[in-house]
């Protein structure tokens, strides 16, 4: 789950991390009005998207005056912001986040993540901050370090110099810096983050480290043991669909091609979609419909692939381990005779009952093409739909 950079950094400080004061807002006036409790001489003018790469778009301004503040915000809010990772329909600006300005000194890049191929937590930083990090690693592979860290209730000092070698601190700021490990790290742990990035991490001319822009991620499967995080949950920043596909447990990701899938496991879907693409189409979306799939879950996922106008035809792919093929292909029978599907649909069975469920589907009066093999079902479809 993602959240916003203002609620990122009211985390942070909870964890004792040096983040700019800042306040948000709604409405222009309510923008303004708690901007004027800011102790600055300069507005910086944040839009709350999620989405990297405001600053390239418009979406991060630094304002001289109330008065400039106010025909900014009035120019940003409802605003449709296009970046590098929001694609080119954009994400309109529905609220904006204020903070004072910093004397900045030195810009760097930190951040921690789950290395999965280490099994270990993994430190990236670098001394070129506020910038993107992926075309330091091309041009600049060499500023960029990555420290990776065994699990373990606290990370220790002589981790935490590792990571912050490359910033070339001085001795208090170096303290300092030590410090913001510690606590990122137990932030990490403690909350079940899956990312936290500060880019940049500043030294201010006064020496001290300070996060000036934050972005966390949180484990999805985790938040059921933090309600107070999933509270932050922005549903308008979100797919509809995916938010709907999330009401019936079904792991569903939306693309542009015009093949739908219905698959059982993410492992097995991932391959279905490699062999849609492999036979010459696109598949338009990613669905796993999970270890049991009732008429109720296939009928709500026929609907949510149905919904995108893209699609021409459907293949459901399905291995019956636990599953039973039978009781699959009853369920798609009678979601498919329910919501009167139109377009082609071809079914792969295999496992537990496949003869079984591949008799319901031929017996059925549905105009449903039964494939023997993945292959077969992909270059099926892929035909069918031409």
């Amino acid at each position: 789950m993602n959240i916003h950079e203002h609620q990122a950094k009211q985390i942070l400080r909870k964890f004792g991390i040096k983040v700019p004061n800042g306040v948000i807002g709604f409405t222009v006036d309510e923008v303004v009005a708690k901007a004027k409790t800011l102790n600055t001489e300069k507005y910086v003018l944040k839009a709350q998207i999620h989405a990297g790469g405001r600053g390239k778009a418009g979406g991060v301004k630094i304002l001289n005056n109330i008065e400039e503040l106010n025909k900014a915000a009035k120019e940003l809010l409802g605003k449709k912001l296009v970046t590098h990772q929001t694609g080119l329909k954009g994400k309109e600006v529905k609220r904006l986040y204020v903070e004072e300005s910093s004397n900045i000194k030195r810009e760097f890049y930190l951040s921690c993540l789950v290395d999965r191929a280490s099994s270990k937590i993994a430190f990236i930083s670098s001394d070129q901050g506020g910038m993107d990090i992926e075309k330091v690693a091309v041009d600049n592979p060499e500023k960029i370090i990555t420290t990776k860290i065994n699990f373990q209730n606290e990370i220790s000092v002589g981790d935490c110099n590792r990571i912050i070698e490359i910033f070339k601190l001085e001795e208090g700021s170096k303290k300092e810096a030590i410090e913001l490990i510690k606590s990122i790290y137990k932030m990490f742990i403690s909350l079940d983050t899956s990312l936290v990035e500060i880019n940049p991490l500043i030294l201010t001319k006064e020496n001290k480290i300070v996060c000036l822009d934050a972005k966390v991620n949180f484990d999805d499967n985790a938040l059921f043991k933090h309600p107070e995080i999933l509270e932050l949950r922005d549903l308008s920043e979100e797919d509809s669909i995916e938010i709907e596909a999330s009401k019936h447990d079904l792991a569903y990701i939306k693309l542009d091609g015009s093949i739908g899938c219905m698959v059982n496991g993410a492992g097995l879907a991932m391959a279905t979609m490699d062999i849609i693409k492999l036979y010459g189409e696109e598949p338009a979306n990613f669905l796993d419909v999970g270890g049991g799939a009732s008429k109720e879950k296939v009928s709500a996922a026929f609907k949510i692939i149905l919904s995108d106008k893209n699609v021409k035809g459907i293949l459901i792919n399905i291995f019956g381990g636990i599953m039973r093929c039978d009781v699959l292909a009853q369920g798609v029978v009678e979601a498919a005779k329910e919501i009167k599907i139109n377009i082609p649909l071809v079914v792969r069975l295999a496992g537990t009952n496949f003869k079984e469920g591949k008799k319901i589907l031929n017996d059925s009066s549905l105009k449903i093409i039964s494939a023997n093999s993945l292959g077969d079902a992909a270059k099926k479809i892929v035909e069918v739909i031409k």
